[in-house]
């Protein structure tokens, strides 16, 4: 398992950076469009058309951003949101977006292929989860689901999960930019690392027997998938980050 940061996180961390001198343009998009082949926004140009991913940052400068932060929300659980609406609707079929603080906008990514469009939309402000509260809600579920999943026999039906709750001192390892506070890299980390487990364990039914043994696993997941997206909206959401 080598998970990674979503491009919302990629975006609200180096962003940020960058809007307050830490980076310039040019590491700016190489860390952010990663492995993409390119990103685009739409949405930003009173034409109507697309800008290149450069000239929607000048735009949102001049618009008065001052800080980019990732929401990563779900059905039933909007975290990192505050609307309006429509906003809310479209990150969430995507299960990702950016609220830029300042400007009054939220980006939602789209990929198609190799490439991602954002699409600028009206965001108003959000109620955010404390960094050491989501430090403390990820560390107890963790245990909480480890404990559940040992139950259930994790090392019979899905052995590499049990490799990897066995192993959670080794994390992935997270580029940061300056000005993100240690304590928010190692929280993102550990945020990536138990939605990856998650998305292991849910990758099949594994050695299920029956309709209720496989409910049983999903449902013992779900308190370590909320708290790790809370864990990494925390960590990639500036609002909230404690004074360096």
């Amino acid at each position: 398992m080598s998970p990674t940061l979503p491009a919302s996180a990629r975006l609200a961390w180096w962003g940020t950076a960058w809007l307050r001198g830490h980076v310039v343009t040019d590491l700016l998009i190489d860390a952010v469009i990663a492995d993409d082949a390119t990103h685009a926004v739409s949405g930003l140009d009173p034409a109507g058309g697309t800008d290149t991913f450069v000239v929607a940052l000048g735009r949102l400068r001049a618009l008065g951003a001052t800080a980019f932060g990732a929401a990563i929300p779900v059905e039933g659980d909007p975290v990192g949101l505050g609307g309006p609406r429509d906003f809310n609707t479209a990150a969430l079929d995507v299960g990702e977006a950016v609220v830029v603080s300042g400007a009054g906008v939220g980006l939602v990514p789209e990929r198609v292929g190799a490439a991602i469009t954002w699409t600028a939309m009206p965001a108003e402000r959000r109620q955010l989860p404390d960094v050491g509260e989501a430090d403390r809600t990820l560390r107890a579920a963790l245990l909480e689901s480890a404990g559940a999943l040992a139950r259930l026999d994790v090392a019979r039906w899905r052995p590499e999960v049990a490799d990897e709750l066995m192993n959670l001192r080794h994390r992935p390892h997270l580029d940061s930019p300056a000005g993100v506070p240690p304590r928010c890299v190692d929280l993102a980390s550990r945020g990536v690392q138990a939605l990856g487990i998650v998305d292991l364990a849910l990758e099949d039914d594994g050695g299920a027997v029956s309709a209720h043994e496989i409910e049983a696993r999903r449902a013992s997941l779900v308190p370590l998938a909320r708290a790790g997206r809370r864990a990494l909206v925390a960590a990639c959401s500036p609002e909230v980050w404690p004074p360096s």
